[in-house]
Formats: C-alpha cells, structure tokens, sequence
C-alpha cells in the first residue's frame, strides 16, 4: 500500500487538498485526512506538490518508426524510462509506414513488455497500408481476440497511403466496429492524415453514404496544415473526435482555443506525441528533404506551454492528455475511488516530481528509480 498525504488533487478537476490511500493498485480513497492503517505501508509526503493523473499517449511507435530513407532511418524502439520522464501511464501502440519490415507480431509483444514493465499499453492493428498486416489475418479478428488491441490503423489523403477506394474505407471501418462491439472495446479507425488535397473527403463522403458512427474514425495530424485543419473543426461540428499532435502547422493549445471560439465540442480533441516515428520533409517531385526522430515528451511540453504560455488553468489543460483520451478509448484517466493508480506529483512549475503508475513509484523527487529490463 502507498499512502500519499497533503497532495492538491486536480482529477483533472481541482478536488482541493487530500490524502489518498493506494492498494493494489488502484486507488482505494480519498480523504481530507487519513491518519490511522489497519497495516503498516508505505508514505509519500506530496506538501506542496500537484498530483494529476497520468498522461495517455494514444499515438508511439513503441517498436519504433520512420524508415522512408532507407534502412538506416529506421527509428529506434521505446524505452520503458522515457514514458516515466514523461509522465506518460498509458500507451497506445501503432506501425506507421512500415507495416513490411516491422509487424503487428512484434508490435504484440513490445506491448506485453511494457505491461511486465509496469505501465498500461495497447496497440492499434494494421499500419499505413492495405490489406491491412495483422496477427489473425483479419482486422476484425485481431480486434476481438487479442485482448491489447483496440482498433486499427491506416493512411489516407498521404503520398505513402494505400489510396483505398471508399468501398473499402466504409468495409474497414465497420469490421472494426463490429468487432468492437462483440469485444467491449472502441474499434476505432486512426487515421493518418497526410497533406494531399482530398483532406478529409473520404472520411466525409464514408459518413454519408453509410451508416458507421462518425466515433469510428479518428484523424490524426489534423493540425499540419490550415486546409487540413478547417475540415478538423468540420469534423469535430459533426461529433467526430480529432487528434493533434505536437510539432505540426498549429500547435494543439492553440487548436483547443479556437475551437472553443468558434463554440466547437472541444471534449472531443485529444493530443499525442507520434513518439518514436519519423518525421520528414519531401520535395514537390516526392524525393526526401531531410527526416528525424520523435520524442514522447510532447503531452508534457504542451501541457507547459498551455499554462504557462497561452495561460490555461491546469485544470482546462489537463484533460486533453487524459481524460479525454481515455473516454475515446473507453478507458479510464481520472483522480477517482476506484480508479488506477497512474498517477503524477509535479512542483507547482509543473516540474514532474514523481510518477506512479499502477500503484508503483517509478519516479521520486525528479530520479527514474524504476526502469526497463535491459536499462541501466
């Protein structure tokens, strides 16, 4: 057991200060004080710090990415530490242009690694291309019977995506929907957005010409360019969610201010880092510029930047990188009785102090003290 004592408890809302008891896991209660345990554990003393809940990353190449200049710009695969430096509890898995060399097998286990590790993952199927890679061999199949997955991933409206017909987006989508209700999971379709002219058209023209929730489909990169960006804000009017990377055209505080401007649902915007892909700039012949390597510090930048630069309150900041994204995924990214113990202490400079992730410490006072198998 842990019990963290004299914490403001922001659940993403303020709670105010308390003390809260941590068993097994999950947390047990929240008190304005607890004083006598039945049984001895352990204490943290958290006077002065902010506790918040754990940041969810819907959006790493846990097994790394990139690739798109040859074999030697293959991006390299995550390390347990970097999520705890950057608060991140929960992750979500994905392939990205690669869905050749890389696959959805190694994606599954570099998934159940970070659970041994301590943190929550999951993984997407799929990758940019079709026919879609998978375990089973079906989208659908992958969906229901590997308990990891919540949907799939593809490329659409990018110079490197497979170009599938509206058939066959309208097809995708439904299986995985299907396949999310038989399983009690989202089955979502992530799109990457690329900066081609369609945009978002086949995505609009899927939702009229069948009747697949617009929840199912889930752009991404939405931010890299104005055109791309308008067609977000549409598809958020239309109750759709959108996700904003870090890094893009329009930073994703900055989205979230105007879609509240112009009156948007803003409970449907969640932000990512892309950690671990590549990014990349291409000539207007389509040969490579230059391309780099993504950090999974991104939600923790932007979570900064929002308060400290575009002066959000912490509680309007935080459920963009937590609760918001869990509702997407029918998950859990609260403060609350009941719920996982994922959990962060920042300063109030919003310096990470301490991470816990499912009831465990793995940060203390600013120092990883819990790591990956093979980190030193």
């Amino acid at each position: 057991m842990l019990l963290v004592k004299n914490a403001e408890i922001y659940a993403p809302e303020y709670l105010g200060k308390k003390d809260l008891l941590i068993c097994g896991g999950k947390i047990e209660c929240i008190q304005d004080s607890i004083r006598e345990l039945p049984v001895e554990c352990e204490v943290l003393d958290a006077e002065g710090k902010i506790l918040t809940p754990g940041f969810l990353d819907q959006h790493v190449h846990i097994t790394g990415g990139g690739g798109e200049g040859s074999f030697h710009t293959r991006t390299p695969e995550l390390q347990m530490s970097e999520l705890v430096e950057n608060g991140i509890t929960t992750v979500v898995g994905l392939l990205g242009t690669d869905g050749i060399t890389r696959s959805v097998d190694n994606l599954y286990a570099k998934t159940r690694v970070l659970c041994e590790e301590g943190v929550s993952a999951y993984m997407l199927t799929g990758a940019y291309g079709y026919p879609s890679p998978t375990i089973t061999g079906e989208t659908d199949r992958d969906i229901v019977f590997v308990n990891e997955i919540l949907g799939v991933k593809l490329a659409i409206s990018d110079h490197r995506a497979p170009n599938v017909t509206g058939d066959q987006l309208v097809q995708i989508a439904s299986k995985a929907r299907v396949a999310g209700m038989l399983s009690g999971k989202p089955g979502i379709v992530v799109l990457h957005m690329g900066d081609d002219k369609d945009g978002l058209a086949p995505v609009f023209r899927a939702l009229e010409v069948s009747s697949v929730p617009v929840r199912i489909f889930r752009p991404t990169h939405v931010n890299r360019n104005e055109k791309l960006l308008e067609e977000g804000y549409e598809f958020l009017k239309r109750g759709g969610y959108i996700d904003l990377p870090r890094g893009m055209h329009t930073s994703p505080g900055e989205c979230v201010l105007e879609a509240k401007k112009r009156g948007l649902p803003i409970e449907h915007i969640t932000m990512s880092s892309d950690g671990h892909g590549s990014w990349s700039n291409y000539a207007e012949d389509g040969s490579l510029l230059e391309i780099g390597v993504s950090g999974v510090d991104a939600l923790y930048k932007e979570l900064k930047y929002m308060v400290q630069v575009l002066g959000m309150t912490l509680e309007e900041a935080l459920p963009y990188m937590t609760c918001q994204v869990a509702e997407g995924l029918d998950l859990l990214g609260t403060v609350a009785e009941g719920a996982d113990a994922d959990l962060l202490l920042f300063d109030q400079d919003l310096t990470l102090d301490t991470y816990v992730a499912r009831g465990k410490i793995f940060m203390k006072h600013g120092e990883v003290i819990r790591k990956g198998t093979y980190e030193k």
